[in-house]
């Protein structure tokens, strides 16, 4: 199932990642300063951000000063991340097999990725590449659940199956019963997201669930949800999305 899951993801943000770079929010810059306080970033440091996707997250590592390394295994993301962000160093690769030396890191960081590899194997090989004293961090931003959003997140649940999720939980379980990492701190920080109506539905086109659907399907489920869009879209045709970033982070053993 999981072989599936991956296959059915690395289509999905392939073919998503022009839709991916509009549509997804960022992170606020108190939970980026957060992140970079307890992952102690800074010049002299080397991060590797796993699971980088398009950049997202790559790009606010970049003002540290720290040497910043992108992995991301899809060639249509890891593409336009090198458009975004020239100056991080980006790799092709995957969170169980980092093409890295040992001890090459200070920090490695995973943004709205971890939960896709939430596993034994993925945190020893982080530890792996960590020096000592290496931190790790992961965040993800998550939709408000409310309203016209839990009106969508109810349209999207008939569609996403067993597909991984934040929400869930479930990847704390990668944590149980190993040797690498200590307890995980954690933060969270509240923030809006504004965009074009268009873009606001890329953001939902971006899921990989959604993108990875045949063509009509997927075309049916987006216009329901422009509909709900629609309905709530400010009268200069923008509509605001709440958010709340979760910053999480762990000291290697």
């Amino acid at each position: 199932m999981r072989a599936r899951i991956e296959r059915e993801a690395e289509v999905g943000f392939g073919r998503s990642a022009d839709a991916y770079e509009r549509g997804r929010p960022g992170y606020p810059d108190a939970a980026v300063a957060v992140l970079v306080r307890e992952l102690r970033l800074g010049p002299g440091t080397t991060v590797v951000d796993v699971g980088a996707g398009t950049g997202k997250l790559t790009r606010r590592l970049v003002p540290t000063g720290a040497e910043v390394v992108a992995v991301e295994p899809v060639t249509g993301m890891r593409d336009r991340l090198v458009a975004a962000v020239p100056q991080a160093r980006a790799l092709d690769g995957t969170a169980e097999a980092l093409p890295l030396p040992d001890a090459a890191a200070g920090a490695v960081v995973a943004g709205q990725a971890f939960h896709w590899f939430a596993s034994h194997a993925a945190l020893a090989e982080f530890a792996r590449v960590l020096g000592p004293g290496g931190r790790l961090g992961l965040v993800w931003n998550s939709r408000a659940d409310t309203g016209a959003a839990g009106e969508i997140s109810a349209l999207l649940a008939e569609h996403q199956g067993d597909v991984p999720r934040y929400r869930t939980g479930g990847w704390q379980r990668a944590f149980d019963h190993q040797p690498w990492f200590g307890p995980l701190g954690h933060a969270a920080v509240d923030h809006e997201h504004t965009l074009p109506l268009d873009a606001t539905v890329d953001r939902f086109a971006s899921i990989s669930f959604v993108a990875a659907m045949p063509d009509a399907p997927r075309a049916a489920l987006l216009a329901r949800i422009r509909a709900v869009l629609e309905r709530i879209a400010d009268p200069d045709g923008t509509v605001t999305t709440p958010y709340r970033t979760d910053v999480w982070w762990a000291d290697r053993r």
